[in-house]
Order: C-alpha cells, then sequence, then structure tokens
C-alpha cells in the first residue's frame, strides 16, 4: 500500500505463544490427573468433594480478573491512555467467563450436598451480585453513545463494582452461612487441608492462573488490533 508499511508477523512471538499454550494445556492435563488419581477422598462428602479443585480456582481467578478491571479502570480514568481502557475491557469479558465457570461448578457441587442447585446464601447471593455488575460493565461499553463514553462509564463501575470483590471473600466470616468458613488462602484462621489437598489445590491455582494470563494477553491483544484497524479505516475515509 502506498505510503503506509506492512508490520510483519513476529514468528518468534508466535512461537513462544504456543510454547505458552501448551505449557497451559499439559498443566491442565496434569491437574485433572491429581484431582482424580491423586488426591484422597474427602471422607465427608466423597468424591464430589474434588470439584473443589476446580470451583475455588475459578473463584479466585475471577476476583484477580476483577481486580485487573479495578487497576487499569483506575489508570484510565486519570490517563485516558486506550491500553489501560483495553486491559479493563479483556479483563472484564475473562473475568465474567471464569466466575460463570465458578457459579456453574459451585452449584454442581451444591446439589448432592445441600439437596439443591442454588440457595440466595450471603455468599451465593454476593456472588451472583458481582456478576451482574461485571455483566453490567460490558452492557455499558456495548450501549455507550459513543465509544469514549463507554470507555469513562465502565470505568466509573469497573472501580465501584470492585468493592463486592472483599464482601464476596468474607461473607462466609461475617454471616451465617451454608457455604464453608475460609479454610485456605489469605485471611483464613488456619489451613483445614490435608497437606496433599493443599498442594493440589495451589498446584490447581497456579494452572488457572497461567490459563488466565493467556486469556488476557490474547483478548488484549485482539482489542489492539481492532483498534489498529479502525484507525487504518478512518485514515483512508
Amino acid at each position: 500500500m502506498a505510503g503506509g508499511t506492512v508490520t510483519r508477523p513476529r514468528t518468534g512471538n508466535a512461537w513462544g505463544q504456543h510454547l505458552f499454550l501448551g505449557l497451559t494445556a499439559g498443566m491442565l492435563l496434569a491437574d485433572l490427573a491429581f484431582i482424580f488419581f491423586y488426591v484422597p477422598t474427602e471422607q465427608v462428602m466423597g468424591i464430589v468433594q474434588r470439584i473443589f479443585y476446580i470451583h475455588v480456582p475459578l473463584v479466585w481467578m475471577g476476583f484477580v480478573s476483577f481486580f485487573v478491571v479495578f487497576v487499569s479502570s483506575i489508570a484510565y480514568l486519570v490517563t485516558r491512555g486506550q491500553r489501560w481502557d483495553r486491559r479493563a475491557h479483556a479483563a472484564a469479558e475473562v473475568g465474567v467467563v471464569f466466575m460463570t465457570a465458578g457459579i456453574i461448578s459451585g452449584a454442581i457441587w451444591a446439589k448432592p450436598v445441600w439437596g439443591t442447585w442454588w440457595t440466595w446464601d450471603p455468599k451465593l447471593t454476593t456472588t451472583f451480585v458481582l456478576w451482574v455488575l461485571y455483566l453490567g460493565y460490558l452492557t455499558v461499553r456495548s450501549f455507550a453513545p459513543s465509544r469514549g463514553q463507554g470507555a469513562r462509564y465502565a470505568a466509573i463501575v469497573g472501580t465501584i463494582s470492585f468493592i463486592d470483590v472483599p464482601i464476596v471473600y468474607l461473607a462466609s466470616e461475617w454471616w451465617r452461612s451454608l457455604h464453608p468458613e475460609l479454610v485456605t488462602g489469605p485471611l483464613s484462621e488456619g489451613d483445614g487441608l490435608e497437606p496433599s489437598m493443599r498442594v493440589v489445590l495451589y498446584f490447581s491455582t497456579l494452572t488457572f492462573a497461567l490459563l488466565l494470563f493467556y486469556l488476557l494477553r490474547q483478548r488484549t491483544s485482539q482489542f489492539r488490533l481492532q483498534d489498529d484497524v479502525e484507525t487504518l479505516r478512518a485514515a483512508l475515509s
């Protein structure tokens, strides 16, 4: 194209992404093997308790994603830098996916243990509110009159909505709840897990963290490419 330059794809970067994806996929397979063949069966709940090693990391990664939204939203409001807006948008989408999967896995776990798929328990209720808030974040972006307004309004929503994350995390500690109290992690009073259970939980958390990082990177790159395409169209029009 006259007057323009063609950016060639960086082969090394592509190979690095493929290797990272392969590592993540391998760890996911290893994680499943640990969950179903290594970790001991919990004495009270039985085999269904094994979903714990998927449910908890999914929810934790949802929290991490929303923290990225929170930080990136504040940075965007201060700097108006598009890169921060892209990161916030990508993190919100990925966070909603993780939180949706966390809610579904929790319902599957709850049915045989509580006898119901869902109950308006404080922990579940605040989790549902959190999920709705970030769906609202994505809705604001989609239906705003302009992209700039959508980014600004969404940044405000993303900043305020994060208040619910610590509420969700501590809900079972603050209120009477069917949901078990914190047995591990920050602010827990002790570690109620058998050592091999704790190892598998942390390995699973690391695995889902790698998956989160990969998805965030890919989605942010897609948004950047969309911005480049829009800029090129504007220049040609």
